[in-house]
């Protein structure tokens, strides 16, 4: 629950600290005297829209700080799963600064967002006020308020899990069936290149044989005349002899001595191996001064597959073994494409199936607000005849629309307040009173099911008086058994009712106006009631018969 809030600079508000506790809170005080800027300044730090022109004239900053005490594990689970700190005491302290251009919002010291700071305001405060009347005239908040009722099972859940199953494959069939003739495009350009590199018939280590080839049939002569030579100087001739018989001659020589020096011996092994490597070398030229050269036909073979293998490594890859990967890769993408036809079908089918559940489980959760709309109407009904309405006919009617993400329901709430008359819709024939009233007995209702410990009622009796205010008295005592409740209101009938009630007014000093935030004791109270009723300065009459509302009001709630 809210514990303390404390306000520093905000419009006419210098500086002033609340402190609350569980119960029934009344602020009251002359129009204008800064009622509605203590609820901004609680909806700042729940992270409601704010605008820098709250700052104080004059002022650079502004301030709101809450403390909230006996907070729910819910609560604090969220601050954990936000990925903000726990206060060792298990507080939760929120804190929201504006100045001219930026504003620092932080929880429990902190630094995080206005978005995270709606998001757990949300679990620790509700507020409700004209906004709420207003939507009470939108049909589109008259579902969300049945369901709040309804919300004992998991139909909901089941059904939005199953709603957002059938969205997912009928997007994926829509956009699949809107691909189609890209696939088709796509599907030809795979088959160009899969026959292109096919037909090609590349092997690793191709090209660069090609490459060597060619460069023996382009310098053909050239190697004929070199190895030519290298033979003659290895073999010898007439005349001459080569390095393999004059290095058999060395050899010879040293072998002829090896007896007589270890060096000699070891040379003779060295010449001996000389001599049959040269040997070996004098072979293979002599082999390559026989080859038969080649022909043009193969040269422009040679040429031919060398330029289609730049030309394919230009667009498939730099290399043999790129470019296999690009065949095998477009093989692989034109068999996904070749059974997109059959994934088509398969996807209708699964797509169908997924409405059909989504379906089912949509004529369960209307199955489960038709059974909810019959207790919520009549327990709506006695609230409403509980806040002096006797005659008062509370209807929900249901019809029906096409599948959408809430169902296949659409809900109107009716009321007829006089005898003789047909429930209609709010719209059309709720005061402004009545439409107060109508809130507070749906905010009644529907109560244990929210969890949150601090209500706000701002200005819940517009529109009321009389006997309604009393019975609007009534109700809010009871819906602040157990909880926090801070209501705004005009009326003495409910300001006596409270637990803590707090006095707001303004006084101007030096040119400026400031706003005073005054808890009242049984004496005050009953002042303030007498000003409420009869003016500025009230009689002894009027006095005293504050202090028997006060009395009685304190009678009733035991």
């Amino acid at each position: 629950m809210l514990s303390v809030l404390t306000i520093h600079n905000i419009a006419i508000i210098e500086s002033a600290e609340i402190e609350f506790s569980r119960g029934l809170h009344v602020l009251t005080g002359e129009t204008g005297a800064g009622k509605s800027i203590i609820l901004d300044s609680i909806g700042a730090v729940l992270g409601y829209r704010t605008s820098r022109e709250l700052i104080r004239t004059g002022e650079k900053s502004a301030e709101v700080t809450a403390l909230f005490t006996d907070v729910r594990p819910e609560v604090h689970a969220l601050i954990d799963e936000l990925g903000l700190p726990q206060s060792g005491d298990g507080s939760v302290l929120i804190s929201r600064s504006l100045t001219a251009d930026r504003g620092v919002c932080r929880v429990n010291g902190a630094v995080t967002t206005v978005g995270i700071l709606r998001r757990l305001g949300d679990e620790l405060i509700l507020i409700h006020g004209q906004q709420d009347n207003r939507e009470l005239l939108d049909e589109g908040m008259h579902l969300m308020t049945l369901d709040a009722m309804a919300n004992d099972g998991n139909e909901r859940a089941v059904f939005e899990s199953a709603y957002r199953a059938y969205l997912e494959k009928r997007d994926k069939l829509r956009k699949l069936s809107e691909g189609r003739e890209a696939l088709e495009r796509e599907a030809d350009m795979l088959s160009y290149r899969i026959d292109e590199l096919e037909k090609a018939d590349v092997r690793p280590g191709e090209w660069e044989k090609l490459r060597e080839r060619f460069r023996e049939m382009d310098n053909f002569e050239k190697l004929q005349t070199a190895y030519a030579a290298a033979s003659q100087a290895l073999g010898g001739g007439d005349e001459f002899g080569g390095a393999a018989s004059l290095t058999s001659d060395a050899c010879r020589e040293m072998k002829g001595i090896a007896d007589c020096s270890a060096k000699a011996k070891e040379l003779a092994e060295r010449l001996e191996s000389v001599y049959y490597e040269l040997n070996d070398v004098a072979d293979t030229i002599g082999g390559l001064c026989e080859g038969e050269g080649f022909t043009e036909a193969e040269r422009e073979a040679v040429q031919n597959r060398l330029d289609l293998l730049l030309r394919l490594s230009r667009k498939y890859g730099a290399t043999e073994e790129e470019m296999l990967a690009s065949l095998d890769e477009a093989r692989r993408q034109r068999e996904e494409i070749s059974f997109s036809d059959e994934k088509l079908e398969q996807l209708r089918a699964e797509t169908e199936a997924a409405l059909r559940s989504a379906e089912k489980a949509a004529a369960v959760l209307s199955e489960r607000r038709h059974q909810a709309a019959v207790g919520f109407t009549e327990r709506v009904t006695k609230e409403l005849r509980d806040l002096d309405m006797p005659n008062v006919r509370f209807e929900v009617r249901f019809g029906s629309c096409d599948l959408c993400e809430t169902g296949v329901d659409t809900v109107s709430f009716l009321i007829s307040a006089n005898v003789g008359e047909e429930p209609k819709p709010l719209a059309k024939i709720a005061s402004g009173g009545e439409l107060s009233r109508i809130m507070l007995a749906i905010k009644t209702v529907t109560a244990d099911r929210d969890k949150t410990e601090t209500v706000i009622f701002d200005e819940i009796d517009a529109g009321i008086s009389g006997r309604a205010a009393d019975r609007v008295a009534h109700k809010l005592s009871r819906v602040a058994d157990g909880r926090q409740v801070i209501c705004v209101t005009h009326l003495a009938q409910i300001a006596a009712f409270a637990d803590a009630h707090y006095q707001i007014s303004k006084t101007t000093r030096d040119g400026k106006t400031y706003t005073n935030v005054t808890p009242l004791d049984d004496d005050g109270r009953a002042r303030e009631l007498a000003r409420i009723t009869g003016g500025v300065e009230p009689t002894e009459t009027q006095l005293r018969g504050a202090r028997e509302l006060l009395a009685r009001a304190k009678e009733e709630k035991q």
